[in-house]
């Protein structure tokens, strides 16, 4: 199983299924950060958009997501002021050109982008702008492959992420070998780095031999990027996270550390949240379990298309259904 989106989408770009031998299976796990984000999580993002002088800043990602009952996209359609933004500072320069309005960061994402998130919210703290706030709705990926090799489940390796690894290092995957007896390799996105790392995993299976390799180390060294794990920490605490088809999962979370408690969208803007709807016959959940292929949804391509998404796996730049849509390689 890959659990990073971005991987994904290079297997499908690249064809690369095609090469592997009888035996060797590739499936996607929860690896998009906007995929796992709860509809509970969606329509809370909605509801604050509808709130008076408050300005969304989002990913383009989280736009299209149905939530129960409508999107970001549809609500500032309706007249909500809501913004795309590439990058969190963006954010934090809109704060600051509109000092009469408040300003909500949807941050979603994984180790990958939470440091760029926290330092942006550091920067808000020593600059004393107070209108600018985070919903935080982070996701970190150890935690949740615990869960995926509890679940009732045919993995037998990972394709650890190459992104997440360049912050987090290697010693948050150790357990895997050592308690679960599964190897797991941090991969590039080449061609040429997805191939050597499924033909180590595969050679670890066979020798019984399993452990964490690093393969990626032009980019992820061992201990990761030090200087934004006390970025992280500075700013955010781990707590228990919802993901979306999976459930609670304990520490797989980033809240605010009491020193910065007050950029906590979620406890700033107090909002009425509507009865969650899911979205019937959609497959997203099993889909990222790697328990089905996004061809037996019986919505895929007919009902849910990336025109017309009905699960955020057809949304999202690195959905499963997303790139089995767009390249049907899977």
């Amino acid at each position: 199983m890959e659990v990073c989106g971005t991987h994904t989408m290079a297997i499908a770009r690249q064809g690369l299924k095609k090469l592997f031998p009888p035996g060797v299976r590739m499936v996607s796990g929860p690896g998009c950060p906007v995929c796992v984000t709860p509809i509970a999580d969606i329509d809370h993002a909605i509801e604050i958009a509808k709130i008076p002088d408050v300005i969304i800043a989002t990913f383009g990602d989280m736009m299209r997501v149905p939530g129960s009952s409508t999107s970001l996209e549809a609500v500032k359609v309706a007249g909500s002021d809501i913004r795309v933004i590439y990058s969190p500072v963006d954010a934090l320069e809109i704060a600051t050109a509109h000092p009469d309005k408040k300003i909500v960061f949807i941050g979603v994402g994984f180790e990958t982008t939470s440091p760029a998130i926290a330092s942006t919210v550091m920067i808000a703290r020593k600059k004393y702008i107070t209108n600018f706030f985070v919903l935080p709705l982070f996701k970190t990926v150890p935690a949740a492959l615990k869960t995926l090799m509890t679940a009732d489940s045919e993995i037998d390796g990972f394709l650890l992420p190459g992104h997440v690894s360049a912050i987090i290092g290697m010693r948050p995957y150790e357990y895997i070998a050592r308690d679960y007896g599964m190897p797991g390799v941090i991969a590039g996105f080449e061609a040429q780095d997805i191939l050597r790392s499924v033909n180590r995993i595969v050679a670890m299976i066979r020798t019984k031999s399993p452990s964490i390799v690093n393969d990626y180390t032009r980019v992820v060294h061992a201990k990761g990027n030090l200087a934004a794990q006390r970025i992280l920490a500075e700013v955010f605490t781990p707590n228990d996270s919802r993901w979306r088809a999976i459930g609670i999962i304990p520490d797989s979370g980033f809240g605010f550390t009491d020193k910065y408690h007050v950029f906590d969208a979620g406890k700033v803007f107090k909002v009425k949240l509507p009865p969650t709807r899911e979205p019937k016959t959609c497959r997203c959940g099993a889909i990222m379990m790697g328990k089905m292929e996004p061809r037996q949804c019986p919505l895929f391509a007919e009902k849910c298309t990336p025109a017309h998404p009905i699960g955020p796996c057809m949304v999202s730049s690195e959905g499963v259904c997303a790139a089995e849509h767009t390249y049907g390689t899977l």
